[in-house]
């Protein structure tokens, strides 16, 4: 999921430079929720809620 983030990262600076602030914008914001899940998921595992064998 860490690889995902980083794609969606550079995706959205190379469109901003490359004038597509739309897409851009998309890009970070699925960087952005990606980014949650993957905080989250660390809570819970740090937490002991969620074990991992």
């Amino acid at each position: 999921m860490i690889k995902w983030i980083l794609i969606l990262l550079i995706a959205a600076a190379v469109l901003s430079l490359f004038g597509f602030p739309r897409l851009a914008g998309a890009a970070a914001t699925g960087a952005r929720l990606l980014i949650a899940i993957v905080l989250v998921l660390f809570l819970l595992v740090v937490l002991g809620l969620i074990v991992v064998a």
